[in-house]
């Protein structure tokens, strides 16, 4: 019998929907809408269109809040 892979579904959001869910875990949060629409549109988290929707993966807009973007020191 062949072995099955598990597939974790990946917790795909509108930019609002987004939001929601990290002001539901800190409502103190300085992340605006504004600031997630704007990542989407330069490409610096990707997405997928569906319809007139661009859904983000959670896990990767976690990742860029946790890691932010990599500067080079001697700049």
């Amino acid at each position: 019998m062949p072995e099955q892979t598990a597939h974790k579904v990946p917790k795909m959001r509108t930019a609002e929907k987004a939001l929601a869910m990290i002001r539901e875990e800190d409502p103190e949060t300085s992340v605006s809408l504004h600031q997630i629409r704007r990542l989407i549109k330069t490409g610096k988290i990707p997405f997928t269109q569906a319809g007139t929707k661009k859904l983000i993966n959670m896990e990767y807009l976690y990742r860029y809040l946790e890691e932010g973007e990599q500067h080079d020191p001697c700049d």
